[in-house]
């Protein structure tokens, strides 16, 4: 048999413990070989407060572990007993259905991609409306034009004296509106 991905149901902020205690538990019961990689899906953010950068982590899918398995009863029963553990979800409860590979692969990549390069907090868009709250431009009210997640900057258009006027902006100097 080959080994699957699955998605386990978790109590929600315990999916780092439940990972832990599987990867416990299949060490003590010696059961290496029918499974495989154990994760949290999550990526790295970053947000600015007060005025600092900071990175932290953010789940995907909050409340669910990917566990790469082959399914027999052995470790159907090993999953299951684990404590904070729900169940699998897809399939029925005592046959689950795994993930198609093209979704693990998908997952997978979005998690390397997501440790490759932090993502900010806060997501803008071109035409949507900001206020910005820090800088020579306090307290006026402004249409983003362009984002640069590079660089962290976005091109703001602010009306100024009746006249719209082009400011380049940090993240951490607007809010949305």
């Amino acid at each position: 048999m080959s080994k699957r991905w699955y998605v386990v149901h978790a109590y929600s902020g315990f999916e780092k413990h439940v990972m832990r205690s599987l990867r416990e538990r299949v060490k003590m019961y010696g059961m290496e070989d029918s499974f495989g990689e154990i994760l949290v899906p999550t990526e790295e953010v970053v947000e600015v407060r007060d005025g600092k950068r900071r990175k932290s982590e953010r789940k995907f899918y909050p409340g669910y572990v990917l566990v790469e398995m082959e399914m027999d009863d052995a470790t159907w029963h090993l999953v299951n007993e684990t404590p904070r553990v729900m169940g699998f979800i897809g399939g029925t409860k005592e046959k689950p259905a795994p993930i198609t590979q093209k979704e693990a692969d998908a997952i997978l990549r979005r998690v390397q991609d997501g440790t490759d390069k932090p993502r900010p907090k806060t997501m803008f868009e071109p035409g949507q409306s900001v206020r910005v709250v820090d800088g020579p431009f306090a307290d006026f009210n402004g249409v983003v034009e362009e984002v640069n997640y590079d660089k962290s900057r976005l091109q703001v258009s602010v009306l100024i004296f009746g006249r719209a006027t082009p400011v380049e902006l940090e993240f951490s100097q607007v809010e949305k509106e």
